[in-house]
């Protein structure tokens, strides 16, 4: 589909593997999906506007361009998405950062909302939604719902791992939506975990169980 990019760029791939690993420990997971966010993100923001300014080499004046405005948006799903922000945040340090959270039913798993604070003027920003998994697509959903309500436009959806059934149901949901995916995994299992996928982020991220 037009509105979806599955990176296939050696280090992302590579960085993924890593992250797979259960050897991999806090510290060096932390890490992996900071650099996986920073190199996904050089891409998603390829279409940032840009405006010229006049600036003076040691050897004379001229114009070149620079980002125009400014105006993004940064928003992780809580609480595996914030260990995404510094790594587009180091591309773009002027950007606003939001915060959605979302937790799901073990039972049924629902996702269900418990905080939505976002920055000001969402309406004209280009907006980045950040979670490391995109299994059912419920969360991812919801929290692109949440920022549509709120009169964001321009939306798009970063994930570094994704299940098809995610992804089918992200993009059905929000056509409107740029998704950009490190990895496109087989399936979700019985208990709506991505297979082979990496286990929980969150936990992992966070170092706990």
């Amino acid at each position: 589909m037009a509105n979806i990019t599955i990176f296939d760029h050696p280090l992302i791939k590579h960085k993924i593997t890593l992250l797979r690993d259960k050897a991999t420990g806090t510290k060096d997971f932390r890490t992996l999906i900071e650099e996986i966010a920073m190199l996904m993100g050089y891409e998603a923001l390829r279409d940032l506007p840009l405006e010229e300014i006049e600036v003076e080499t040691p050897i004379c004046k001229t114009t070149a361009p620079v980002v125009s405005g400014k105006k993004l948006a940064v928003v992780p799903i809580l609480r595996a998405g914030l260990g995404m922000v510094s790594g587009i945040l180091a591309l773009v340090p002027s950007a606003k950062v939001g915060h959605i959270g979302m937790y799901r039913d073990e039972v049924t798993h629902i996702p269900h909302e418990y905080y939505c604070k976002l920055p000001d003027n969402i309406g004209d920003r280009t907006i980045i939604v950040l979670d490391p998994m995109l299994a059912t697509g419920g969360s991812a959903v919801d929290a692109v719902n949440l920022i549509k309500e709120r009169g964001g436009k321009h939306i798009k959806f970063m994930s570094i791992i994704a299940a098809p059934e995610g992804l089918k149901a992200l993009s059905e949901a929000h056509p409107d939506v740029e998704i950009y995916c490190g990895n496109l995994d087989e399936k979700l299992n019985e208990n709506a975990y991505i297979v082979p996928g990496l286990g929980d982020a969150g936990d992992r991220i966070f170092g706990t169980k």
